[in-house]
């Protein structure tokens, strides 16, 4: 096998256990979590993060059988697209009335610290890749752990101020502003 083949295969290996990680962790969180927008929250963070262990053990299974990459882990879609979007439309209609205990907000930091180990993981990776079709997937890996980030802090920020998550996201102005 190449190095480059090698490198991918290394990659692939190390992108799996963050992958399995993050999943379980927001396993834990769907059962320890005391509201429902948190639960909904991270039991859809586990499902995507499912998607992301399906394609690097595709991928990983078949360069290791000698295969070269191949963009066929786009078949695997993840569940929704925008987490974000579809979060600040939850909270939109929730209203002020979500508590967190701190055991929840704890869960969407130790969320947030996933998501930015594998963005800077997968942007490190980037800069090594050399084959299109790598690079595409970790461009695509990268964009959706960006897309889970930003939605953990848009619920982070909603839980803890929800005045100012109305303020940021419902472009309400402030009086004599």
């Amino acid at each position: 096998m190449t190095e480059a083949g090698n490198r991918s295969l290394q990659m692939l290996a190390t992108a799996l256990e963050k992958e399995e990680r993050g999943r379980d962790a927001y396993l834990k969180a769907v059962s320890t979590c005391t509201n429902d927008l948190g639960k909904e929250m991270f039991r859809m963070l586990a499902a995507d993060e499912g998607v992301h262990i399906t394609r690097v053990k595709q991928i990983y299974e078949g360069l290791k059988r000698g295969k070269t990459w191949t963009d066929q882990w786009k078949s695997r879609k993840l569940e929704n697209e925008n987490l974000e979007a579809l979060f600040r439309d939850r909270m939109a209609r929730l209203g002020k009335a979500v508590k967190a205990e701190t055991g929840d907000l704890e869960a969407v930091d130790v969320g947030m610290g996933f998501e930015q180990g594998a963005i800077a993981f997968y942007e490190q990776e980037l800069k090594a890749a050399t084959d299109p079709p790598e690079r595409e997937f970790l461009d695509a890996m990268i964009r959706e752990e960006r897309s889970h980030f930003a939605a953990l802090a848009d619920v982070k920020l909603f839980l803890t101020n929800p005045d100012s998550w109305y303020i940021e996201h419902e472009h309400h102005r402030l009086d004599g502003a």
